[in-house]
C-alpha cells in the first residue's frame, strides 16, 4: 500500500467507549466501524508514517477512506503555476496592498499599478490592461463601480487574461466571480443582475452613477481588507492551480457579499446575461 495522510481538514479522533470518529472538513462527525482493526495501526497508516504490510481488514478500513475522499497522496496546496503567474492588480491601496502580498505568499508574481497612474478610478483601454502581458488582471475599489470604469476589463477573458473584481457600497463590499473564458460572468452581467433583482433598482442605479451624499466615510479597517484579499487571493489561486471548489457554489457562478461590520460573507448565484435579440428590421 502506497503511503497516504488525511487531507487538510480532515481529523481522526478516539471517542473514550465508542472508538474512533472521523471530523470532516465541513465540520460533522462520523463513527468509523474499524471492527477487529488494531486503532494504532490505522491511525499510523492514516498519518503516512508507515508503509508497512497490512491485513484485509485493515486495508477495507483505509480503502473506505480512500473512496470518502478523506486521503491524498500528496496533501497540500498546489504549486501557482508559472505560466500564469504574472498577475497586474489596480485599485485602491487599502486593498491591492494586502492582495499582492498574499498572491507573492502563493507562489504568483503581483505586479501592483501605483494609484497615481489614474488606474483606480479611471478609465482604461484594453491595450492598457494587456500591458506586459499579465494572465490573469484583479481591479480593487474601495467604493462603488462608476458607470463605465470597468467595461473594457470585461473583454479581458477574450484575450486569455482571466479577470477579477471587487468594490465596497457602504458597509457591503462584493466579491465578484472570476472570468477567465468568453461566457464567464463579467461585471457588466453583475450589474444587470443585480438591478433584475431589486424593486429599488432605479435607486441603485442612481447610487451607482453618483453623486451621493454621506456623512463620516466608512473606514475599511485591516481585519476587513485582509479578509476581501484573501477571498481573491482564494479565488485566483483556484483558478491558477486548477483546484477544485470545496463547498457552495462553483467559484466561477458566484457572487459574494461581506458585511464589513460582522465580516459575514454570504454566496449569491449568478449568470451571464445572454446577449439581446435584435429587433426585426422593417421594410421601407
Amino acid at each position: 500500500m502506497s503511503r497516504s495522510r488525511l487531507v487538510p481538514g480532515v481529523e481522526v479522533v478516539a471517542v473514550p467507549g465508542r472508538g474512533l470518529a472521523v471530523r470532516t472538513p465541513a465540520g460533522e462527525f462520523f463513527s468509523v466501524r474499524t471492527g477487529g482493526v488494531d486503532e494504532d495501526a490505522l491511525l499510523s497508516l492514516l498519518t503516512g508514517r508507515t508503509t508497512a504490510p497490512v491485513d484485509e481488514e485493515l486495508e477495507r478500513v483505509v480503502r473506505a477512506f480512500e473512496e470518502a475522499g478523506y486521503l491524498a497522496e500528496e496533501p497540500g496546496h498546489p504549486q501557482w503555476p508559472a505560466r500564469r503567474g504574472d498577475i497586474r492588480i489596480l485599485g485602491d491601496p487599502v486593498l491591492t496592498e494586502p492582495l499582492a502580498v498574499q498572491l507573492a505568499a502563493l507562489g504568483a508574481r503581483p505586479r501592483t499599478t501605483p494609484a497615481a497612474t489614474g488606474s483606480g478610478r479611471s478609465p482604461v483601454g484594453i491595450e492598457d490592461l494587456l500591458d506586459g502581458n499579465p494572465s490573469a488582471v484583479v481591479w480593487c475599489l474601495d467604493g462603488p463601480v462608476p458607470d463605465g470604469l470597468w467595461d473594457a476589463a470585461d473583454r479581458l477573458p477574450e484575450h486569455g487574461v482571466a479577470w477579477l473584481r471587487c468594490h465596497r457600497e457602504g458597509w457591503q463590499a462584493y466579491v465578484e466571480p472570476v472570468a477567465a473564458a468568453p461566457g464567464d460572468v463579467t461585471s457588466a452581467h453583475i450589474r444587470s443582475r443585480r438591478l433584475a433583482a431589486t424593486p429599488a433598482h432605479r435607486e441603485l442605479a442612481a447610487y451607482w452613477s453618483g453623486p451621493r451624499t454621506s456623512g463620516a466615510p466608512v473606514r475599511l479597517a485591516v481585519p476587513a481588507a485582509i479578509l476581501l484579499a484573501a477571498l481573491l487571493a482564494d479565488d485566483l489561486g483556484r483558478w491558477a492551480t486548477g483546484a477544485p471548489d470545496t463547498a457552495g457554489l462553483p467559484a466561477r457562478r458566484r457572487l459574494r457579499q461581506v458585511d464589513l461590520r460582522t465580516l459575514t460573507v454570504t454566496e449569491h448565484p449568478v449568470l451571464p446575461v445572454p446577449a439581446v435579440a435584435p429587433m426585426p428590421k422593417k421594410d421601407g
